[in-house]
C-alpha cells in the first residue's frame, strides 16, 4: 500500500486556478500509477486524471482537457494536479489514488491506495 495526503484546495472564483499536490510514501511510489479523482456534492467519485509511473503517459477526463494538467515528481514522491480556468462544476472532494502500473486505470475499483481528499470550492 501507498500512504497518500492531498493538500493545495480552497475557494476560489471561476476563472482561477488552484494546485493540488499528493504527498505518497510506503510502497515505492515510482513503481504505481497515479490518478486524480472527484466527487462533487451528492454525486459519485468521478476520474478526472491519471499519469503513468515515469510521468510520459497522462490521460484526462474529457470535461477537464485543456484546463487540467497532471504531473508527477519521483524524487518528491509527490504528484500534482494543475486545475486552471476553474468552473463552479469542479467544485468537489479532490482525492488521489495509486494504481498498480501499466494497467490504464480509470475506475475507482482498480485503484488500491487512497488519500482523504481536498475539499475544492469554485464561486460563480
Amino acid at each position: 500500500q501507498v500512504q497518500l495526503v492531498e493538500s493545495g484546495g480552497g475557494l476560489v472564483q471561476a476563472g482561477g486556478s488552484l494546485r493540488l499536490s499528493c504527498a505518497a510514501s510506503g510502497r515505492a511510489f515510482s513503481r504505481n500509477d497515479m490518478g486524480w479523482f472527484r466527487q462533487p456534492p451528492g454525486k459519485e467519485r468521478e476520474f478526472v486524471a491519471r499519469i503513468s509511473w515515469s510521468g510520459i503517459s497522462t490521460y484526462y477526463t474529457d470535461s477537464v482537457k485543456g484546463r487540467f494538467t497532471i504531473s508527477r515528481d519521483n524524487v518528491k514522491n509527490t504528484v500534482y494536479l494543475q486545475m486552471n480556468s476553474l468552473k463552479p462544476e469542479d467544485t468537489a472532494v479532490y482525492f488521489c489514488a495509486a494504481a498498480p502500473l501499466g494497467v490504464g486505470a480509470t475506475l475507482a475499483g482498480q485503484f488500491h491506495s487512497w488519500g482523504q481528499g481536498t475539499q475544492v470550492t469554485v464561486s460563480s
